[in-house]
């Protein structure tokens, strides 16, 4: 079975004996967190930092979902990266992908995905926890980025899935931000025109407990391309609202 490896860090893999998917599934790491279980497998993410560079190292056994692409299962991390690679070739930001293979043993499914990590880059969730610290064109810059993001997911008829402020990272850019996507998991075609749209951004909005109704105008018009006091602008917002009512009253 052929493994993916980024030419960029090959020479990096190799000389620290990582090249390959035995090393990177033997190497002893301390878990980020516990792991994810579900049907009797399981998926655990691992920090490793070689040579000042840091990555994500994310190991899985019979974790497994179906999908078109595979109807009798195939390990999330195979779909996620398929999608990490459809990102990059659409031009949409997002966490880029150093090594993955996957391995049949008797009774096992396993995958490896390994990952640059973002450095000197902040999850949005973060940077909401410090919104009152934040200067007044910080927050702007941020809520902007956050709407162009969106925009650009929704541009190249995608859905992200899973849009909340812990898979949004940003970095400040001159007088702006830079915004990425992490947890292409879920990631789809974009299907059903706005019903697809509303329902993809409308989680990142009832999760940004900091926003209120002029930071998600300015996101809806940086999203749309339209002034904040626009008639598009006002439908939007009522359509977002009757989704976040539905989904706090379920």
């Amino acid at each position: 079975m052929t493994d993916f490896i980024a030419e960029a860090d090959r020479a990096l893999l190799e000389r620290n004996g990582l090249a390959d998917f035995d090393a990177l599934w033997a190497v002893q790491l301390e878990a980020v967190d516990e792991p994810n279980t579900s049907g009797g497998g399981w998926s655990s993410v691992f920090r490793m930092d070689l040579e000042g560079r840091g990555f994500y190292l994310k190991r899985q056994s019979n974790y497994l979902t179906r999908t078109l692409h595979s109807p009798l299962g195939e390990p999330t991390f195979a779909r996620e990266f398929r999608n990490i690679q459809r990102y990059q070739q659409m031009g949409i930001p997002a966490l880029e992908a150093v090594f993955f293979g996957e391995r049949k043993v008797p009774g096992e499914r396993r995958a490896v995905l390994l990952t640059r990590a973002l450095d000197g880059w902040h999850d949005l969730d973060s940077l909401l926890e410090q919104w009152p610290q934040l200067t007044p064109a910080q927050q702007q810059a941020i809520v902007r980025e956050c709407g162009l993001l969106a925009r650009r997911v929704h541009a190249a008829r995608q859905v992200h899935g899973c849009f909340y402020p812990k898979h949004i990272f940003l970095q400040a850019d001159g007088a702006g931000y830079r915004a990425q996507l992490i947890d292409l998991e879920k990631t789809r075609p974009l299907l059903l025109g706005q019903r697809d749209r509303v329902k993809d951004i409308e989680p990142l909005l009832r999760r940004a407990h900091a926003w209120g109704e002029a930071e998600v105008r300015a996101l809806l018009a940086a999203y749309l391309d339209q002034p904040m006091d626009s008639g598009l602008v006002d439908a939007w917002l009522a359509r977002l609202n009757l989704r976040r009512n539905h989904k706090g009253a379920r």
